[in-house]
């Protein structure tokens, strides 16, 4: 069965960036970087404007998820510091920082905690359903699933990243298991790839394999 992600409350994400940036200092993201929860001044929270983030789990560096639309990044970990993840720059991105007293400040000022909620309402689902995408699932069901969230992203973005590189660094499976299944699916002309592994095209995909 496919897992379908949870809704971006995306009127309330624009509502946060457009109060935030005025406020907001930008920075040079580049490529494979990662972009640090505390500064000088405190805890940050980013403005992600256009390019590619991942947010990694701190203690082995799996990627949770890839986000390459504008979004808020820092309410939760302002609030409970726990600094579970880290924040990575994919390609070279627009992000722009902001302290984390400030955004508090214009939050109350400016009556914008029902879409803060809202935010991390979203984000505690995305946690839920990669953790559906991932856990207790056979092998195969667990590569289908990643190849019908990767079909999904623009076609500029497949071929910069292959199957491979993008269903390892989110899972732990094996690179053998991987292959295996991608080989026989394309055997089965379920799916087709170029030299490298960059997914072109889904037929379909069965639900058993």
């Amino acid at each position: 069965m496919h897992i379908s992600q949870p809704v971006r409350p995306q009127p309330s994400i624009d509502r946060l960036i457009a109060e935030l940036e005025p406020y907001a200092t930008p920075l040079k993201a580049v490529a494979r970087k990662k972009l640090s929860w505390d500064h000088k001044s405190g805890p940050q929270l980013y403005l992600f404007k256009e390019g590619e983030i991942s947010i990694l789990r701190a203690s082995d560096g799996l990627v949770m998820v890839t986000v390459y639309e504008p979004h808020l990044f820092g309410v939760a970990e302002m609030l409970q510091p726990m600094r579970g993840h880290a924040l990575r720059a994919e390609i070279e991105s627009t992000v722009l920082r902001i302290d984390g007293d400030v955004a508090m400040r214009i939050f109350t000022e400016k009556n914008l905690w029902q879409d803060v909620t809202a935010l991390l309402a979203y984000h505690t689902a995305y946690m839920g359903y990669r953790d559906t995408l991932v856990l207790q699932q056979r092998t195969y069901s667990v590569i289908r699933n990643h190849l019908l969230e990767m079909i999904l992203l623009p076609e500029e973005t497949r071929m910069r990243t292959s199957m491979l590189d993008y269903i390892q660094d989110r899972t732990h499976l094996s690179r053998s298991s991987v292959l295996n299944v991608l080989s026989a699916l394309k055997k089965g002309k379920y799916i087709q790839f170029i030299r490298g592994g960059y997914l072109q095209s889904i037929t379909t995909l069965p639900e058993k394999f």
